[in-house]
């Protein structure tokens, strides 16, 4: 089937359907966190303990990423998002009856069981449905829902939690996924790689797996990137519900509502601009999309450094809003560069690894690094090693500007 084949309004739609179930993922992803004070009162937990929640999620979503990525360059990617939309849906709705500790972790690690199935297919099927100049736009449409959906979660969280309780939240937010399984699965598929197949070395790419990856220098680099974003990312939006809690007095539904209003407009206006942005300044630099995410980050850390310190709670929302500016900015962007530098053959496997590593070394220990140091030193001191992460991301995408051109090339020739 040639993309050409597939009308704009049925491309639209399958945009539109994706997005929906990514909103879905950051809603039941982030709702954890938004009710963390519930639990913490209710199971009597150390920081520690509750950072854990937020670690097992990550810990089995890496951990399985790599084999269904790899099952993704050889078998159906509507099937493996369906599949796994229902798994962390059901596993989302049955924490909402997890009677302690042990069994709500459980169900957090199955969460993220089932997002690995659909993180690792889902950005490579969207490229392919869309031209290559215009993916930074398309994959940031796509990647909004990590701001809206994690708002969302944040919202309905706090507002379900602090009227119905912790459990309640779970089961309402874990149903409607179920719902949108079958047309997921029923999705007409363009070709890998789109109308931008490069018919010779696909056989020896894919065979060549995920050995070939780690000899690519952009993508490494890319991913390691993208690594210290999620570090700082994970510990902010996992933290700082709890930081208004404690440090500016709000209540659950006070703290999770206000954050999550400021995630959602500041993560709509920076995805956005990050892809529109991207693919401009790509067309006049071959390094464009690198060189937006890599400003981003350099701006952006230090008034990461003012929400975190400011005394005032006007000043620090404002300060909040536009770190997450510049830290959304880089989604799109680099999202685009792993499609551009990897051989349509191997892309869910590019996407696997890349989960696998930018968790490992970022949100999956971040949550509990924080909760640890939270312990030790205060929650509002913790959070100062966020923003040097941020400052780390944006020194690797200059690196990787110095190899992009040339791994572009090698894909395209």
């Amino acid at each position: 089937m040639n993309t050409g084949s597939i009308s704009l309004s049925y491309r639209r739609y399958a945009l539109g359907l994706l997005l929906a179930v990514n909103l879905l993922n950051y809603i039941d992803r982030q709702v954890l966190f938004a009710v963390f004070p519930l639990i913490k009162v209710d199971l009597h937990l150390s920081d520690t303990a509750l950072g854990f929640l937020g670690s097992a999620f990550m810990l089995s979503y890496l951990l399985i990423a790599p084999l269904f990525g790899w099952l993704g360059d050889r078998w159906s990617r509507t099937k493996l998002a369906s599949g796994g939309l229902v798994v962390w849906s059901m596993a989302t709705a049955l924490a909402g009856f997890a009677p302690g500790y042990r069994t709500l972790l459980a169900a957090r690690a199955t969460v993220g069981v089932g997002e690995a199935s659909f993180g690792t297919v889902s950005p490579g099927l969207i490229s392919d449905y869309f031209p290559k100049e215009r993916r930074g736009r398309i994959l940031a449409w796509f990647y909004v829902a990590i701001p809206v959906g994690s708002a969302l979660g944040y919202l309905l969280g706090g507002v379900l939690g602090q009227t119905y309780g912790w459990h309640a939240a779970f089961l309402l937010v874990g149903v409607p996924g179920l719902l949108l399984a079958i047309p997921i699965a029923l999705l007409r598929t363009p070709p890998r790689g789109g109308d931008d197949v490069v018919p010779r070395g696909i056989k020896e790419a894919a065979s060549a797996g995920y050995a070939a990856l780690f000899r690519n220098r952009s993508f490494v680099c890319n991913t390691l990137a993208m690594a210290a974003m999620t570090f700082a990312i994970g510990g902010l939006a996992q933290w700082l519900p709890s930081f208004l809690n404690r440090v500016h007095s709000l209540d659950v539904a006070q703290a999770n509502t206000l954050f999550g209003a400021t995630t959602v407009l500041a993560g709509i206006l920076g995805t956005l601009a990050g892809g529109w942005l991207g693919d401009r300044w790509q067309k006049k630099n071959g390094k464009g999309y690198l060189l937006v995410s890599g400003w981003g980050f350099l701006i952006g850390s230090p008034f990461a450094v003012w929400a975190i310190l400011a005394p005032g709670l006007a000043g620090c929302i404002a300060a909040i809003f536009i770190a997450e500016f510049f830290l959304f900015l880089n989604t799109g962007p680099l999202n685009t560069v792993i499609i551009n530098v990897t051989n349509p053959a191997v892309r869910a496997m590019a996407f696997a690894v890349n989960i696998f590593f930018i968790h490992a070394l970022g949100d999956a220990i971040s949550p509990s690094i924080l909760g640890w140091l939270s312990d030790q030193w205060g929650l509002r001191s913790a959070l100062l090693i966020t923003p040097g992460a941020m400052a780390l991301a944006g020194l690797l995408c200059f690196i990787c500007g110095r190899f992009v051109v040339q791994d572009m090339a090698q894909v395209e020739g």
